[in-house]
């Protein structure tokens, strides 16, 4: 059996973008059918609900953006590591540096940065089509 040779953070993004792609068209199916049921006169559990929808939007925005943050603030380090110990190791061995464990690096630390900003609203899409499917 032949193994990925795709990076874990490669693999972990395009799980949570298929999951989302999945989720996202479930959620809004289930809450525009609601709205459309509730019509102007709204009970008060659609209006929490959509209170609710508009809440989480925000707070999953705000969300993102500080693992986005985080993530880049580790990001940079784990990247001047590699960087030192590249050019380090080429100047000892007395040749140019080979810059592929670093464009690798890079590409790594790309995908965990995406997916450190896709997860809160990956979650909170995931979460809302379990919970909207149950309610049926």
């Amino acid at each position: 059996m032949k193994t990925s040779s795709y990076p874990a953070s490669s693999k972990r993004l395009s799980q949570q973008a298929l999951e989302l792609s999945i989720a996202t068209p479930q959620v809004v199916a289930q809450r525009l059918t609601r709205m459309a049921f509730a019509g102007p006169n709204m009970s008060a559990q659609d209006q929490k609900e959509f209170k609710q929808m508009s809440d989480e939007k925000v707070t999953a925005f705000y969300q993102s953006w500080n693992a986005i943050w985080v993530q880049m603030f580790k990001s940079q380090f784990a990247l001047a590591q590699v960087m030192v110990s590249t050019f380090t190791a080429a100047a000892v061995a007395g040749k140019s540096p080979c810059v592929t464990s670093a464009i690798s690096a890079m590409s790594n630390e790309v995908n965990k940065i995406m997916s450190a900003g896709i997860e809160p609203v990956h979650r909170q899409a995931v979460s809302n089509a379990r919970r909207l499917s149950r309610n049926r």
